[in-house]
């Protein structure tokens, strides 16, 4: 029988030996024995506390989102300048936490895996549109709504590119080099438009 009080400890422990696992292989190609192995549980009580493979995967999926938004929001509180939040939001996609070669790759495996499942395919939405909001709303700042939409879908596609540019490269600016050229581009395009 479980010790009372250690499921919250143990399931944190399969999550980060999950997101662990998947950042070693690049791929959702892992095991729950050697997912359980990593966080010194039983493959069994893996099972019990997740229920499939696909689930622990999901809760791996959801922490790294859950990690993502709690940085922007911390990073957004600071700033008040819509230029400045949108450099807030750029500096989160990239930063320490969620740009380690583990959470790359795991983010790449996640994408893959919404190929396949629904439910995985509805936190990346989630996700996508979060991230969408937050640039609209400080661009729609500076610019008129459509330049707006456009100028965040470019911001988007150059963060997820890096993204997957990480995952399968070895030839690529390192963390700080990827978050200068996505800043270079939003700049680039604000003062496209102030020129307009």
């Amino acid at each position: 029988m479980p010790k009372v009080g250690m499921e919250p400890i143990r399931r944190d422990a399969l999550v980060s030996a999950t997101i662990a696992e998947i950042g070693a292989s690049g791929s959702l190609e892992v095991t729950v024995s050697a997912i359980a192995r990593r966080a010194g549980v039983s493959p069994a009580l893996a099972h019990h506390y997740f229920g499939s493979k696909e689930q622990i995967f999901l809760a791996a999926m959801r922490r790294i989102l859950s990690d993502f938004g709690s940085d922007v929001q911390h990073r957004l509180k600071s700033q008040s300048d819509p230029v400045q939040r949108l450099h807030a939001i750029i500096a989160a996609s990239f930063g320490p936490d969620q740009f380690d070669r583990e959470i790359v790759a795991a983010w790449l495996a996640f994408y893959v895996q919404a190929q396949k499942s629904p439910e995985a395919a509805r936190l990346l939405r989630i996700y996508a549109r979060r991230l969408d909001s937050n640039l609209v709303y400080n661009l729609r700042k500076l610019v008129d709504e459509d330049t707006a939409r456009r100028i965040a879908q470019g911001l988007s596609s150059m963060i997820d590119g890096f993204y997957i540019r990480h995952a399968l490269q070895d030839h690529v600016p390192d963390r700080m080099g990827t978050m200068r050229l996505v800043c270079e581009y939003l700049e680039m395009c604000l003062n496209r438009e102030t020129r307009s």
